[in-house]
């Protein structure tokens, strides 16, 4: 039967909040829609001074095969560019409502230093077809189902053009730094190095799971030979500093290879310090230097001229402002940064709002926190609003 790669429920009527049930007549299979099915929230507009794509890949073959949605990010120009992997956490409740990872900030700071930067969604996960796979409580055995799935994007990803197969780190958060480490344990060509960020599977309705998640630390390391940077903090909601450093005993006692950054506190939750605005300046420079000993690149890249019209126009027309060099660094900032974003300005202050409801107000308001008088809105997206 003919599926779209959103029709999940496989027949042209079945939608999005509709219920599916399947009987068996004269030897087929017939879905009637009336259970609830994923509602997925509005994508975000793709963001081209990344040079955003979706692709859903093969993973898998024969008429059961699945497909991975994944996110790609990469450097104007033709490459090859090292790879970035970044393996995503699991929200709690159904991994089908769980949004398309991109981790812009991370993305955003790797392509400016010359990296292709990829994101997989595991089976079951968002779009991607396939099941989750949790392993009941074999913590062990769930990580190593999901780093399959990434070495299928993996063997997709390395023989696109403009990716260097040589030049290869694998990172991940949460139950991805799980993923990450599991991956190691079977070496990956061209994959150089791993970065966990607070890494691990929370498998409360199991008895002893702090103990089944250290065995599977211990296991991985047994085999895992690959260089690691692991990041975790104090006030992390799913490890205690004791459950952390149990996993770390374990893990290197086995064998592994690690350096761990234990970096305090982090806002109200120590967990979310790699997805965070704030947390890129505690992580990137530990990063840096585990970047520059695996041989690989940490400086950021010269601008170049953008192939898209609308970035072209931004651009034309800032050019004819009177702006000093903060607004002109400020005003770089927006035109890299996520939908949705605003740009205000006055004589003497420059402000960007990125993200959330009504960055354009915002934008405003920040800038008329600095000068009472005088602020505009330059831009908001793609849009130019006021110009000298």
């Amino acid at each position: 039967m003919k599926s779209s790669r959103y029709d999940e429920c496989g027949a042209a009527d079945c939608r999005p909040g509709h219920r599916v049930r399947l009987i068996l007549v004269r030897g087929w299979l017939v879905f009637f829609c009336l259970l609830p099915f994923p509602v997925f929230a509005a994508e975000p507009m793709f963001n081209k001074s990344l040079n955003e794509a979706v692709v859903f890949i093969p993973n898998g073959s024969g008429p059961l095969a699945a497909v991975l949605e994944t996110t790609f990010f990469r450097p104007d120009g033709d490459g090859p560019f090292p790879l970035v992997v970044i393996n995503h956490g699991k929200a709690s409740g159904n991994p089908r409502f769980q949004s398309r990872a991109r981790y812009i900030v991370a993305s955003r700071e790797l392509v400016r230093r010359g990296y292709a930067v990829m994101i997989p969604m595991r089976g079951g996960f968002s779009r991607s077809s396939g099941n989750y796979i949790s392993g009941g409580c074999n913590i062990e055995a769930n990580g190593l189902s999901q780093a399959r799935d990434v070495r299928a994007a993996l063997d997709y990803a390395t023989q696109l053009p403009y990716v260097d197969p040589t030049r290869i780190v694998v990172m991940g958060q949460s139950h991805g730094g799980l993923t990450t480490l599991a991956l190691g344990t079977k070496p990956y060509a061209g994959v150089r190095g791993l970065v966990n960020f607070a890494g691990g599977l929370r498998k409360t309705e199991c008895l002893g799971w702090e103990r089944l998640l250290v065995d599977a630390f211990r296991s991985y390391g047994e085999t895992n030979r690959l260089p690691s940077l692991w990041f975790y903090g104090d006030n992390d909601s799913y490890w205690s500093p004791e459950t952390r450093n149990a996993m770390l005993n374990a893990y290197v006692g086995a064998g592994g290879n690690v350096r761990m950054v234990a970096f305090g506190k982090f806002g109200t939750d120590a967990h979310g310090l790699f997805g965070h605005r704030d947390g890129w300046s505690i992580w990137w420079p530990e990063v840096e230097k585990f970047l520059a000993e695996l041989g690989l690149p940490t400086q950021v890249l010269p601008r170049t001229a953008s192939a898209d019209p609308a970035r072209i126009h931004l651009e034309a027309v800032a050019a004819s402002m009177r702006w000093g060099a903060r607004c002109q660094n400020a005003f770089n900032d927006f035109v890299d940064a996520d939908y949705p974003r605003a740009f205000a300005w006055s004589a003497s202050v420059c402000s960007v709002a990125v993200g959330g409801e009504n960055p354009g107000k915002r934008a405003l308001d920040l800038c008329r926190s600095r000068v009472p008088t005088g602020c505009q809105l330059f831009a908001v997206d793609d849009a130019v609003l006021a110009a000298n």
